[in-house]
C-alpha cells in the first residue's frame, strides 16, 4: 500500500514581467518523519458525594498500562523482528530520538505480555493445516540458554510456521505440527504407522484396544505402563503413531503431502523429496581426471533436462505424459557411468526414492523443490547470526511468533508495519491472519480447479 501524496502548489517566485502561468509540473517526492514525542496527560480525578475517587480516562491510544505509547511499541517491535536491529542499538536508537527508555524496559516491550500474538501464530498453525494439500519443512539451528536447539519450518504459498525446541527428531516434528491441542489418539492411520515400521504384532493388539483417546502426556504414559510397554523403541513408534493419530482426529488431512530435503523425521503420511537436494551430491563430487568430470556433467545435464519436463508437466499435467516421464527416470538412475563408484552410488538412492521424486505426476500443485520453506527460513538464520540465541523462555517463544506472524504477513500481501499498529491499538482494521489464509486458499481453488486444497484430493484418488 503506497502513500497517498498531498498537494503542494509552489509558485513561480519573482515572476518575469509580461509571463503568463503554463500550467504545473508534478514533481512528487517521498520522506519519513521520525521524531520522539512526550505528553504530560493532567488526568482530573474527582470525589464523588459517596466519598469515592474518579480518574478521568486516558485516551485509547494508551495502551492499558504502559507509559510508551501505541507507536513506540510497534516500531521496536518492527525494527527488531523485521529489520534485526539488536536490543543494544534498539537503545541507543531510542536515546538519540530524546525516549527515556532503559534496556529492560524495551526487553519487556518486545516479549512481555505477547498472548494475543501467541494465540495468533496458533490461529495461522490450525488454517494454514486445515487448507493446505501440501506442506513444505526444513529446520535449522536454534541456540537458546546456551545450548544448541533447532527450529522446525513449515508452510507455503498461504503461510510460514516456526517452532523452536530441543530436538529436530520425527517425534518432535509430530508435536510441532499438533501445536498445544494436545491429546494422542489411537486410530487407522496410527495403527497404520505401527505397521508401517514393524511395530510387533501383539504390542500393536494392545495400542488398538479400549480406549483410544488420551487427553495429555500424563494420561499417555500412564496408558503405555499399563500395558507394559517399555523398551525405548516400542515407546517412541507407539508415540509418534498416537501423536499422528491425533494430528487426523483434529482434522489434518490423512492426504497432506510432505515436502522435504529428505532429512527422515519428516517422512510420514505422503512424502516428496526435492529436486534440488537429490542433484546437490553431484554437484558436490571432485573429479579426478577429465572422464570423470564429464561423467558428472552428463549426469547433472540429464537430471535437469528430466526436472525442466517435469516442470512443464506440473504446468500442464496430461496423464499421457507420466508413463514415459517415468520411464526416463527409470534410464536416467539405471545408466551406467565411468566414475561408477560415485555417480552409481547417487542414482541408486534416487532409484529408491523414485516414488518421492516423481510424486509430481501424481500431486502437480506440489513444487519440485522446497526453496519456499529454505527462502522462509533464511530470515530465521540471519536473526541467529545477528544476535546469537535466546535466554529466556518469553524470548524464545517471541522469536518463533514473530517469525511466523512476519513471514506470513508477506506471504498474504500484509504490511507487517501496519499489522503491528493495528493489534498493539487493538483496532481490529486488519483481518486476522488466519480468515485471511482460508480465503487466499479458497481463491487459488477457484482459480485452480480447487487443486490446492484437501477437499480437491479427499478420498484417496490422487494416492
Amino acid at each position: 500500500m503506497f502513500l497517498t501524496p498531498k498537494e503542494e502548489v509552489i509558485p513561480f517566485p519573482n515572476r518575469p514581467d509580461g509571463a503568463r502561468s503554463d500550467g504545473y509540473e508534478d514533481y512528487f517526492v517521498q520522506d519519513l518523519v521520525i521524531h520522539g514525542t512526550a505528553t504530560l496527560y493532567r488526568r482530573e480525578r474527582l470525589v464523588t458525594a459517596e466519598g469515592q475517587y474518579l480518574l478521568a480516562p486516558l485516551p485509547d491510544t494508551v495502551p492499558p498500562g504502559s507509559h510508551f505509547g501505541s507507536n513506540l511499541i510497534a516500531y521496536l517491535i518492527y525494527q527488531h523482528r523485521e529489520c534485526n536491529v539488536t536490543q543494544p542499538l534498539l537503545h541507543e536508537h531510542m536515546l538519540d530520538l530524546g525516549i527515556d527508555i532503559s534496556t529492560g524496559q524495551i526487553d519487556r516491550i518486545l516479549t512481555q505480555d505477547k498472548e494475543a500474538f501467541h494465540q495468533e501464530k496458533e490461529e495461522v498453525r490450525q488454517a494454514g493445516l486445515e487448507v493446505s494439500s501440501y506442506l513444505g519443512v526444513d529446520d535449522t539451528g536454534a541456540r537458546h540458554d546456551g545450548h544448541n536447539g533447532y527450529c522446525t519450518a513449515l508452510g507455503n504459498d498461504l503461510f510460514a510456521y516456526f517452532e523452536s525446541s530441543d530436538s529436530k527428531s520425527r517425534l518432535n516434528f509430530l508435536q510441532v505440527l499438533r501445536g498445544n491441542a494436545g491429546g494422542y489418539t489411537i486410530n487407522d492411520v496410527a495403527v497404520s504407522y505401527f505397521q508401517q515400521q514393524q511395530l510387533a504384532q501383539d504390542v500393536i493388539k494392545h495400542l488398538d484396544a479400549q480406549p483410544r483417546h488420551f487427553a495429555d502426556e500424563a494420561a499417555w504414559q500412564t496408558r503405555l505402563q499399563e500395558l507394559g510397554i517399555t523398551s525405548a523403541p516400542h515407546i517412541r513408534i507407539a508415540t509418534e503413531g498416537a501423536l499422528l493419530g491425533q494430528l487426523i482426529a483434529q482434522g489434518l488431512s490423512p492426504h497432506l503431502l510432505i515436502l522435504s530435503d529428505g532429512a527422515p523425521q519428516f517422512d510420514i503420511l505422503t512424502h516428496a523429496l526435492c529436486w534440488v537436494h537429490a542433484e546437490r551430491p553431484l554437484a558436490r563430487m571432485i573429479p579426478f581426471n577429465d572422464k570423470q568430470r564429464v561423467a558428472i556433467e552428463q549426469v547433472r545435464q540429464q537430471i535437469w533436462e528430466l526436472y525442466q519436463d517435469l516442470k512443464a508437466y506440473r504446468a500442464q499435467p496430461e496423464a499421457a505424459h507420466k508413463a514415459s516421464l517415468a520411464a526416463r527416470f527409470d534410464t536416467l538412475v539405471g545408466q551406467p557411468t565411468d566414475f561408477p563408484a560415485s555417480i552409481a552410488g547417487v542414482l541408486k538412492e534416487r532409484r529408491e526414492h523414485k516414488a518421492e521424486l516423481l510424486r509430481v505426476l501424481d500431486r502437480p500443485e506440489v513444487p519440485l523443490h522446497n526453496n519456499g520453506m529454505e527462502s522462509d527460513i533464511r530470515g530465521y538464520v540471519k536473526v541467529r547470526k545477528i544476535s546469537g540465541g535466546t535466554r529466556s523462555e518469553a524470548g524464545r517463544r517471541c522469536r518463533d511468533t514473530f517469525a511466523t506472524l512476519r513471514r506470513t504477513c508477506r506471504k498474504l500481501g500484509v504490511s507487517f508495519w501496519e499489522y503491528l499498529g493495528d493489534r498493539v491499538r487493538g483496532l481490529g482494521r486488519v483481518p486476522r491472519l488466519a480468515e485471511l489464509i482460508r480465503k487466499k486458499a479458497q481463491e487459488l481453488a477457484a482459480g485452480k480447479g480447487q487443486a490446492a486444497t484437501p477437499a480437491a484430493i479427499g478420498g484417496g484418488a490422487a494416492e
